[in-house]
């Protein structure tokens, strides 16, 4: 039986990591192009394929856009994490095989320095008013967070305004851990990954844009079945109640 259908039946039985083995295959070294929103949780999860499996797992972290561009640039690899648009014309593109694999949603929020003071962004004309009073805003431009971020501003009215007193910062959390901005807005796995921030909440009512993260095994990767296995992993319990407690929502 291939090494991938082993490992997902096994992962089916709870994942005993310390019973997993590769079955007597030589260990593969994989390449895995991850989103920047689903980071901190691949940078849990990949040492716990490679104990389960001795495979290991090199990660390349980006916004999805520019792993998009690397791959379509000629760079080569096994599996793509990212936003189920780009998987999607990818696969189009016959650069991914398969089918698109859905893996988590996630939310854009807003965070400040912990035990600061905590404003109201309940709803959106209240964020309109708390964004409008900062001094400063960090946020990921030109990422699939800033974008989205950017695209509420123009509801709000008030792109302009933001923009010139933005700073753009990945992790944004971290400028507002420094004292550079008073506020930071990302997807909200990334901003409570850093020490130090304090979540506010997600952008609200019908600001709040969600984005569906997926992957795909690369056309081009030689080990497809290794790929595969690590794909079955990032969607067995254990893997989802990772990437739920990173703060997203698996599926």
């Amino acid at each position: 039986m291939r090494e991938y259908l082993v490992l997902k039946s096994l992962a089916a039985a709870s994942l005993g990591l310390s019973a997993l083995c590769s079955g007597g295959a030589s260990a593969a070294e994989l390449t895995v192009f991850c989103t920047q929103a689903l980071r901190t949780s691949c940078l849990e999860l990949a040492p716990r394929f490679t104990a389960a499996t001795g495979h290991k797992v090199n990660l390349v972290v980006a916004p999805s856009g520019q792993l998009v561009k690397k791959i379509e640039a000629g760079e080569t690899g096994d599996l793509l994490i990212a936003n189920d648009r780009n998987i999607d014309a990818l696969i189009k593109d016959k650069k991914v095989t398969g089918e698109r694999v859905d893996l988590a949603r996630a939310q854009v929020g807003v965070s400040i320095k912990a035990g600061g003071p905590r404003p109201d962004i309940s709803t959106p004309e209240a964020l309109r008013k708390t964004l409008l009073e900062a001094r400063t805003i960090a946020y990921s431009a030109g990422g699939l967070s800033g974008n989205n971020f950017e695209n509420a501003m123009k509801k709000l009215g008030i792109l302009d305004e933001v923009k010139k007193k933005a700073i753009s910062a990945s992790p944004a959390a971290k400028a507002v851990v420094s004292g550079e901005a008073d506020f930071a807005v990302q997807q909200i796995s990334e901003l409570i990954a850093v020490e130090g921030a304090e979540l506010l909440g997600p952008l609200p009512g019908a600001l709040d844009q969600v984005t569906q993260f997926s992957m795909g095994v690369l056309s081009d990767s030689k080990q497809k079945d290794v790929a595969r296995a690590m794909l079955d992993y990032l969607r067995t319990p254990e893997a989802q109640g990772m990437i739920k407690a990173k703060g997203l929502t698996p599926g």
